[in-house]
């Protein structure tokens, strides 16, 4: 299992890109068997307007691209679970994760 810390996150969902805000975020890969998952946990998050249309919503899917804390780019495609009561979210990731 590797973890990165993240430094910078942006989804995109229907034509519309946006920073995530967050005080903390992790991206997690693991490897098993010769297969390769991945997800990312964030916290802190402050777009709460964003949390809530999550929440409610049947279309999660995200197009995402980001930096590590130590300077990796990377990018994919995941599911956006979005934690109002805790301001935080998980993505779960779907298919390859470029830069790794």
């Amino acid at each position: 299992m590797e973890q990165y810390e993240l430094i910078e996150l942006n989804i995109a969902r229907n034509g519309t890109e946006e920073k995530l805000e967050f005080t903390s975020a992790k991206l997690v890969i693991v490897t098993e068997m010769g297969s390769r998952l991945w997800y990312i946990d964030a916290d802190g998050i402050t777009q709460h307007q964003l949390l809530a249309d999550f929440s409610v919503s049947e279309d999660i899917g995200v197009m995402l691209r980001g930096i590590t804390a130590g300077g990796k780019s990377f990018g994919g495609h995941g599911f956006f679970h979005a934690n109002t009561q805790h301001q935080a979210a998980a993505i779960r990731g779907n298919g390859e994760i470029s830069g790794f």
